[in-house]
């Protein structure tokens, strides 16, 4: 039997760029009161991450494996030929990774650094101290080999998560988006303009919802608990194939169109925004990926895109 090939992606060691040397450290220590902490805490997560990677090195080492270790800010193109994509880091790495993964090849997420509650709570007075967000990462240090053996022995299905496919004047964009799109001009400061009708497939729709506000947000059930949900969205089950969407801070929207100003995008169901401000951009899953939009062009937003095999944690509700 052909051994398994394996990828393994990784965030960079260097996640920090490097700092300036201060002529006096001491008067730069007193103008930054918990500098030295917050330092030596930037300084613990660079070393937390670096011994995680050298961690699922030595474990796929040990396994009978054709692996390749690569970081996630040397690829570009898509992924192909492997049985399976191991990222280490968090549900950034994951999410990069998902952009150059088609329906065939699953991912197994690795939080390298995850947040420890009780540093947490002992540092909450002097500084954020919350660490690597895992939400769609199965594995941490603590259980890697664990899970890995799972996933390979098959007794450790993926799931299939819902992606967001997005057309730009008709022609399908190559990235599709894992946790959400903006829609919005570049500054945040400007007002976004657009107009958007809901549509299921050669229907007339919802009536044109003309906007003038922050920009429009498009979540999947997985992205539903990142952005959407702290702008005041709701949790979907992880399993839905429904799209949620929310105009972000629209100006004195008419009271017809209040019900669209947040709702959900029905599986059969799709969004045509036609784009109405000078500059726009489409961010997808964050600044991951983005594409300039201008002055009358036409956006098409669907769930019509492949969808994503992830091995999830077993404490995400299904």
């Amino acid at each position: 039997m052909a051994r398994r090939r394996v990828l393994l992606l990784m965030k960079p060691f260097d996640v920090y760029p490097p700092r300036p040397k201060a002529k006096d450290s001491s008067s730069f220590l007193h103008r930054t009161v918990n500098a030295h902490q917050i330092l030596n805490h930037l300084d613990d997560r660079c070393r937390v991450h670096n011994e995680g990677i050298k961690f699922c090195q030595d474990v796929l080492r040990r396994k009978n494996l054709d692996w390749e270790p690569l970081f996630r800010n040397n690829i570009s193109q898509p992924i192909r030929g492997v049985d399976l994509v191991v990222t280490v880091g968090g549900d950034g790495t994951l999410l990069q990774a998902s952009h150059l993964i088609d329906n065939s090849i699953p991912v197994l997420g690795v939080n390298s650094d995850p947040t420890q509650p009780e540093e947490v709570g002992q540092l909450c007075d002097e500084f954020d101290a919350t660490r690597s967000t895992g939400y769609l990462c199965a594995a941490t240090m603590r259980n890697f080999e664990q899970i890995l053996e799972e996933v390979l022995e098959g007794k450790n299905k993926p799931f299939e998560l819902a992606r967001i496919s997005t057309k730009l004047n008709d022609k399908i964009l190559p990235t599709f988006a894992l946790n959400d799109i903006l829609i919005s001009h570049p500054c945040p400061a400007t007002v976004s303009r657009f107009s958007f009708r809901i549509k299921c497939n050669d229907q007339k729709g919802s009536s044109l919802v003309h906007c003038r506000s922050s920009g429009l947000r498009i979540c999947t059930a997985a992205g539903s608990t990142a952005a959407m949900l702290s702008a005041g969205g709701f949790p979907m089950p992880i399993s839905s194939n429904e799209l949620q969407f929310m105009v972000r801070e629209p100006i004195s929207p008419r009271a017809v169109d209040v019900p669209l100003m947040h709702s959900v995008l029905k599986s059969d169901q799709y969004m045509h925004i036609s784009w109405s401000g000078k500059d726009g951009t489409i961010y997808i899953d964050g600044s991951h990926a983005f594409f300039p939009i201008r002055h009358g062009d036409t956006v098409e937003i669907s769930v019509n895109a492949p969808f994503l095999k992830v091995h999830l944690p077993y404490c995400l509700p299904r």
